[in-house]
């Protein structure tokens, strides 16, 4: 008899907290969750379009600053992968360079060849990513403006070198972090103490079945 006093009282235990209580506390801290984790990738955002800008500005000392506000931001917050992404401009202007170089050129002078060639090149190939199509666009229109330059002559710079890609870690002690954390907790006690209610009942039954 005392057993089953004993059950019985704990499964009132269990069911001083409701499981309705606990989804719509799932509920508010799903949605909660959701929201801190896109902030973070929104600041992810703002932070790699700030590398953008810098990068068409041309301010190698801006590109260093704002890549390693990306790098230090993403480190530290959960969804905040920035995926791959590419200095394009920068690759633009260092193929003009060598370009330039190898053609004798000045590649920043006004009404030059090379910033003839540069003007039909670069508005119209539109490249997401590195490309070799710049560069043959360039050697083209400088053929046609008389300055044949051999490729083999051209040191193009390593693409690699122009890309970047940061990771977020799985978990970071932010809100959305913490939010998560206290999330996924709420989701195992509802299943724990669903799992609770059924045992104890089962060896309610079963100690009635002895008797």
């Amino acid at each position: 008899m005392s057993d089953t006093r004993a059950i019985r009282q704990n499964i009132t235990r269990v069911k001083a907290i409701k499981t309705w209580q606990l989804l719509i506390l799932l509920l508010l801290m799903t949605f909660l969750t959701a929201t801190f984790l896109r902030l973070n990738n929104t600041g992810m955002l703002q932070r790699r379009n700030a590398v953008e800008h810098a990068d068409k500005a041309g301010n190698s000392e801006e590109i260093v600053s704002r890549i390693y506000d990306l790098q230090r931001y993403a480190a530290a917050h959960m969804n905040a992968d920035t995926g791959v992404f590419y200095l394009q401009e920068q690759y633009n202007r260092d193929v003009k360079a060598a370009i330039a170089a190898a053609s004798g050129g000045d590649y920043d002078g006004y009404d030059s060849p090379q910033a003839r060639a540069d003007a039909i090149c670069n508005p119209n190939l539109q490249i997401h990513g590195y490309s070799k199509a710049y560069q043959d666009c360039m050697l083209r229109e400088l053929s046609r403006e008389g300055q044949v330059v051999d490729p083999a002559t051209v040191k193009t710079p390593n693409p690699a070198l122009y890309r970047y890609s940061f990771s977020a870690p799985l978990w970071s002690p932010d809100f959305a972090g913490w939010s998560t954390l206290v999330t996924l907790l709420i989701a195992i006690a509802i299943v724990f103490r669903l799992i609770v209610l059924i045992v104890l009942r089962f060896l309610l039954k079963r100690h009635y079945k002895q008797l």
